[in-house]
């Protein structure tokens, strides 16, 4: 057993991964396990693997496993930790201290102070929820392994207006596979989930290559990543409920 490492949580990853630093720390070679593809927001790459006998985490335990290598993790972090083996899981994260902790779910309702948002049903194991922009209807994605947050172009051409007059010139996106992509910068508002509004955020449109992968570009969508997520004070996901439950901070509207 070696560690403890920084993996970043991303609720956006069906499997975890690890960076080349770690496989030589952990002496594990490449040519045990067949490449597997490897899916980010911007593109697709064909990535090694390792065999690892376990990752643990809190009360999250997952046995022998194949792990692709990332050439690097958002935040300098060692790797990622995706939602294999979450399902019967509760975690909360403290924006405020930096906190995360991962238990079992004990199947307890929201706190004072909490709402709760229920998930979306969905086959690909996404944490997809309701929202709406302005009076639109949208699926909001919530992707805590993501920098930026990400609109598709259906929800491009549903806000052309509001874009066009909040238009912060173009942004340049760059995914877990290191590809970069480009998109329409602009200030949306305002996004609702619950009743949650987030006022005036940055959002990126364009022809991400995440929304292909996942078909979901004929109807309206949005990826929220830690830029809009890290303004709330607290964010419980509670996979066995099937819910997030959001504490705002005082300050936010």
């Amino acid at each position: 057993e070696k560690g403890p490492f920084r993996l970043v949580l991303d609720s956006g990853a069906t499997r975890s991964a690890v960076t080349p630093k770690v496989a030589s720390m952990l002496d594990l070679p490449l040519d045990r396990s067949p490449p597997v593809m490897l899916r980010g927001v911007t593109g697709s790459a064909i990535a090694p693997t390792v065999r690892i006998d376990s990752i643990s985490v809190g009360d999250l335990y997952v046995g022998p496993s194949t792990v692709p290598i990332v050439a690097d993790a958002f935040g300098g972090a060692e790797g990622l930790l995706g939602t294999d083996g979450m399902r019967d899981k509760r975690i909360f994260i403290d924006f405020r201290n930096d906190f995360i902790n991962i238990s079992r779910s004990r199947n307890r309702r929201a706190a004072a102070g909490f709402q709760t948002v229920p998930f979306l049903k969905d086959d690909l194991n996404l944490l997809i929820v309701a929202a709406t922009i302005g009076n639109l209807p949208v699926r909001a994605i919530i992707d805590t392994g993501a920098q930026a947050s990400v609109g598709n172009v259906a929800l491009q051409t549903a806000l052309r207006r509001q874009i066009q007059r909040n238009s912060r010139g173009q942004d340049q996106v760059t995914g877990a596979t290191g590809d970069v992509q480009v998109g329409i910068g602009a200030r949306i508002s305002p996004i609702t989930i619950g009743d949650l509004s987030i006022r005036d955020a940055h959002v990126t449109f364009g022809d991400m290559h995440i929304f292909e992968r996942w078909g979901m570009s004929d109807e309206p969508a949005v990826l929220i990543g830690m830029d809009i997520l890290g303004l709330l004070d607290t964010l419980v996901i509670d996979y066995r409920r099937m819910e997030l439950q959001i504490k705002r901070r005082r300050d936010f509207t």
